[in-house]
């Protein structure tokens, strides 16, 4: 049976510039995953530091468009003054008490600003205002919530409808426009939990310090995904040098048998 042929020269040079680049690809994309790791953990830290970090004042007004989400998001914040309960607005949501809305009350600063509050989770049935008077709070207030930041892209598959009512993420830029605010600060409050009369209290709508913190950080699998493909190049590498070695020699022994056998005819002849 017949060997196969060697590859040419620019075949082998192909194969070869595409494996490096493979393997050279997959070892940055690796590292790049170990550095998002590292950089998620570190953000995770932060943002456990300050979560049960004492309450700080509202930042003033100048400083609103310098805050982001690395450095501020989940801040701890206490504030003061005067819900505007007329003009809240109630967001889709769906949290460990079940489906219901997120309900968002713009607070009346005293520099006269505003500041939307998620005051927390109301069910379907409590959605209405009537049915939660009692926790309306018509004097001053003082209260802590986590700094969160507006939420502007809408809900998954579903845009907020401000003409019909109907809003499905915290856009606070939309929502304060839609109920006619001025000076609203960028982003809102989610409220921390309120004070329980006793451990079987009933809970009292809306329902505060729900907020969940939790992030993905699947980057360790992701490297290990990476620096194994680029493990699968190197060898696959290897194999396809060890075959071109093995079609080379096999063509040169058979050129070599070739020659033996024309040499042993011109002697025979």
């Amino acid at each position: 049976m017949a060997s196969r042929a060697p590859r040419s020269t620019a075949s082998c040079l192909a194969l070869a510039v595409l494996a490096i680049l493979l393997f050279a690809g997959f070892l940055a994309l690796g590292v790049w995953q170990v550095e998002r790791r590292a950089w998620k953990l570190d953000l995770m830290e932060r943002v456990a530091q300050r979560v049960h970090a004492p309450a700080a004042p509202l930042p003033p007004m100048a400083e609103w468009p310098q805050i982001t989400a690395a450095s501020d998001e989940y801040r701890r914040l206490q504030v003061s003054g005067h819900f505007l309960h007329d003009r809240e607005t109630l967001v889709q949501a769906v949290t460990t008490q079940g489906a219901g809305f997120w309900v968002l009350t713009p607070l009346q600063l005293a520099d006269g600003t505003t500041l939307l509050i998620n005051r927390g989770f109301v069910p379907p049935e409590a959605r209405t205002r009537a049915t939660r008077l009692a926790t309306e709070n018509k004097a001053e207030v003082t209260l802590s919530g986590l700094l969160r930041l507006s939420e502007p892209v809408g809900g998954f598959l579903r845009h907020n409808d401000p003409a019909g009512d109907r809003w499905f993420s915290r856009d606070v830029a939309a929502i304060a426009q839609a109920r006619g605010l001025s000076q609203t600060a960028p982003f809102f409050l989610d409220a921390d939990a309120p004070a329980q009369n006793g451990a079987s209290a009933a809970p009292a709508w809306p329902l505060g310090g729900l907020t969940v913190i939790t992030f993905k950080n699947n980057h360790l699998v992701y490297a290990l995904t990476w620096f194994g493909l680029a493990l699968m190049v190197l060898i696959a590498s290897a194999l396809v040098v060890r075959e071109e070695r093995q079609r080379r020699r096999e063509r040169l022994e058979d050129n070599t048998g070739h020659v033996d056998r024309e040499t042993a005819d011109a002697t025979s002849d």
